[in-house]
């Protein structure tokens, strides 16, 4: 596996030379996951999904990013490590940046924390702004595919912590579960008929949305199976596919151009 921070510069000077010119960003989160989870999970998941499909894809593995846009979830519980959007649009564009640099010309970033969305976006049209030659994907670890949308959101539509998640860490990383809380961790979304989006402090009673009493290793087991395969196949595809035109971002059309070439 090519895990960017244990090759030399001359190691990963070579990669595109030899047609490997993907790399893959794990980006993930530190912040409470109610009372039976450790506040790792989001990070831990981007990390080992994104780990077992670099090992199957030979695509570069860059270190997993541990902090995201998590401020949602207020302060009203001790373990959130937050940054602010803007802060995270920065520091994912640098690391474009220096990829790009290194002669990297496809970035898949997968976001294992929902709030992370909108600022990866941001640094996305940053990206693609600024390298008329890089292309960059932004893939969310719960809806890879409909099987994997399907189990994240089966037991609540603004799910954290829930079956899926406990599930996952279960068959993935039990050492983040406390299965002695899993009990009593239940709390069900309150969040069906809402117009406006509430901090999690005004959604939920102790950090979860969602049933984690509903959790088995074998689903976990099960579900972490789909996200490698079908981040996999994603990273695949992703790694054949050209632009549909080759027009350049900085190249005005002329008056007398043809829309047609």
């Amino acid at each position: 596996m090519h895990r960017w921070h244990r090759l030399t510069w001359e190691e990963i000077g070579r990669l595109p030379a030899q047609g490997m010119d993907g790399a893959l960003l794990p980006i993930g989160a530190t912040e409470q996951h109610g009372p039976h989870l450790g506040c790792g999970m989001d990070a831990e998941i981007a990390d080992q999904l994104c780990a077992a499909a670099a090992e199957r894809t030979g695509i570069a593995l860059l270190p997993t990013l541990p902090y995201g846009c998590s401020i949602g979830h207020s302060r009203r519980w001790p373990g959130t490590l937050a940054l602010q959007p803007k802060t995270l649009i920065d520091v994912v564009k640098d690391i474009g940046d220096w990829v790009h640099a290194a002669g990297f010309r496809r970035l898949f970033m997968v976001n294992s924390h929902v709030t992370n969305q909108a600022p990866l976006r941001c640094a996305l049209e940053m990206l693609r702004a600024e390298h008329d030659d890089l292309m960059v994907a932004l893939l969310g670890s719960a809806t890879l595919s409909q099987r994997v949308r399907e189990r994240h959101f089966a037991d609540a539509g603004d799910w954290h912590a829930n079956a899926a998640e406990t599930a996952l860490m279960q068959a993935v990383a039990p050492k983040l579960v406390r299965e002695d809380r899993i009990a009593v961790a239940d709390d069900p979304d309150r969040t069906t008929d809402s117009v406006f989006a509430h901090p999690v402090n005004r959604t939920s009673r102790n950090g979860v949305t969602g049933y984690p009493s509903r959790a088995s290793r074998a689903d976990g087991e099960q579900l972490f199976g789909w996200m490698v395969d079908d981040l996999s196949a994603l990273i695949a595809r992703g790694m054949k596919e050209q632009p549909p035109l080759a027009h350049s971002y900085f190249d005005r059309v002329q008056p007398a151009d043809e829309y047609t070439t």
